[in-house]
């Protein structure tokens, strides 16, 4: 591998501070994993990977590149739909890629288990076309496609050795202008095995640019990879390769997969991900340029920027923007910061006039098991410390029907309510560890008058989770339990959740109703 020089690391600062002249990395502070963006006039959209969750592919625009606010889902629903009723956390979405052809938004991505989809739309917002099998197989992941000027299309993609029996290998097809049909079985185009010191060589994303055709693609893995660019004037090789972007001395581990985007005023920028275990992946801005020999240079030198001068200057009345994450659940509807970790069934919350989600407390066999529920409501655990505050009110008559506010990953802990069998409602407080098949209680239950409950987790420096509640009629919250330490899924940062489920048995279980969620 090249050698990288070394410069100095900027002071670490929290996400979305703004400047006029300045921005501070992260941009995106939360497991927005395996980045890809693409501009289009002054606007740019963000899509990423969203595993198990639907609904998938989060969009999210940007005027700067530096401020987020997300706008939408391309994929409604997993496909194929029945292999996702129960939750698969690490599976389903990986590493989309978004471009935008012929008055177009494209997104394709991997499904590990079942192939390579796309979807597309004439407006961003939607409504997206339903997903299309474009190759179908194990392992196959990671997929961008390429239009080129003389009409011809391209698909490049990597693969997962978990399924496939083959990684550390990218490889390309001719792919019909429609993105229907691929027009030849695939070519290996890059062999990472051939190259001295590369592994786990995957993500690629595929350009055009100063007559080559250019591949970026990340190697060495999540933790401690690096970025890798490879040129060539023929879409099947052979290339040539370069590191472009690696931690050097800076805290910024593994700084790789995501995507170059070349600003209206000609500007090159280069959005990844930094994997921090609890809190997942988050996204990060670096400045590209190009050397005397034509290839890029990411960030400081090839090592990642804290502070940098912003694409665009900020407004000095301009605000930090970022994807929301508080909720009043109008109409008991919940907004776009949240999906469901399995493809949602009919009748899982009751519309109403007012303000508050109110999901139906749905029977379960796994009712002790939050990992294996397909109707927790999720979002993003920010990368930062903070407080996530919620309203919750039983309504569940039947013996067991409970409802609460978890941090959900390989291990999980919630804090809520539930009803006993004499008919009382209590706040419990539970965990499960990675290991356990159910949870045990983290502290002693206590009377719930009126059934209801705020509910509160403090999430401090190493996604350390402290859980406490205030009932009726108390002065204050309360601290509940030990502390507990956040996980993520292999592939997934953990999450916040809230809940709603009752156990076996027959006949409607109730609902619970949410209001008020709040992260501080």
């Amino acid at each position: 591998m090249t050698a990288l020089p070394r410069t100095r690391t900027a002071p670490a600062a929290r996400p979305g501070d703004l400047a006029p002249t300045t921005y501070r990395n992260p941009v995106l502070d939360a497991d927005w994993s395996d980045p890809d963006a693409v501009r289009v006039g002054d606007d740019y959209y963000l899509t990423a990977s969203s595993f198990g969750r639907a609904p998938g592919l989060p969009i999210l625009h940007s005027r700067d590149l530096v401020n987020w606010r997300i706008i939408g889902h391309a994929l409604e629903r997993l496909e194929p739909e029945q292999a996702f009723t129960v939750p698969r956390h690490d599976c389903g979405v990986w590493a989309p890629a978004i471009r935008h052809h012929a008055g177009r938004f494209w997104i394709f991505w991997g499904d590990p288990d079942h192939g390579i989809y796309q979807v597309n739309a004439e407006d961003v917002r939607g409504p997206w076309s339903r997903p299309h099998l474009l190759k179908a197989g194990r392992g196959l992941i990671d997929p961008c496609p390429l239009w080129d000027d003389d009409g011809r299309a391209w698909l490049v993609h990597a693969w997962a050795k978990s399924r496939s029996g083959v990684k550390n290998r990218l490889t390309g097809h001719r792919m019909s202008p429609d993105g229907r049909e691929l027009l030849d079985a695939g070519r290996t185009v890059v062999d990472g095995d051939a190259l001295p010191g590369w592994f786990t060589l995957e993500g690629p994303k595929l350009y055009r640019h100063d007559g080559w055709y250019w591949i970026l693609a990340p190697a060495g893995g999540v933790e401690t990879g690096w970025q890798g660019a490879f040129r060539s004037r023929d879409l099947f090789g052979p290339y040539e390769e370069r590191v472009v972007l690696a931690q050097g001395r800076t805290d910024v581990n593994g700084p790789h997969q995501g995507a170059w985007v070349r600003a209206a005023d000609g500007g090159d920028w280069f959005l990844h991900f930094q994997q921090r275990g609890p809190y997942g992946r988050v996204v990060h801005l670096q400045p590209m340029r190009w050397d005397g020999d034509g290839w890029p240079v990411i960030g400081d030198g090839g090592e990642p920027v804290a502070v940098h001068t912003r694409p665009v200057p900020a407004h000095p009345a301009e605000r930090p923007v970022s994807p929301a994450t508080d909720d009043d659940f109008p109409g008991g509807r919940f907004g776009l910061q949240w999906s469901w970790t399995a493809n949602p069934g009919p009748g899982w919350t009751v519309a109403h006039s007012g303000d508050g989600l109110r999901p139906v407390c749905r029977r379960s066999p796994d009712v002790h098991d939050l990992r294996r529920l397909p109707n927790v409501l999720v979002q993003r655990l920010p990368g930062r410390p903070c407080t996530a505050e919620v309203e919750l009110r039983l309504d569940g008559a039947e013996p067991g029907a409970r409802a609460g506010l978890a941090v959900l990953g390989d291990a999980f802990a919630w804090i809520g309510l539930e009803r006993d069998a004499d008919g009382a409602v209590h706040l419990v407080h539970r965990f499960a560890e990675s290991a356990a098949e159910h949870e045990r209680d983290a502290a002693h239950s206590r009377p719930a008058p009126q059934g209801r409950a705020r509910l509160r987790v403090a999430v401090l420096p190493g996604a350390r989770c402290h859980f406490s509640a205030h009932l009726p009629g108390e002065t204050g919250f309360r601290p509940s339990g030990l502390p507990f330490a956040a996980t993520p899924w292999r592939w997934v940062g953990a999450q916040l959740g809230l809940f709603a489920a009752a156990p076996e048995g027959g006949g409607p279980a109730g609902t619970a109703e949410f209001t008020r969620f709040r992260i501080t």
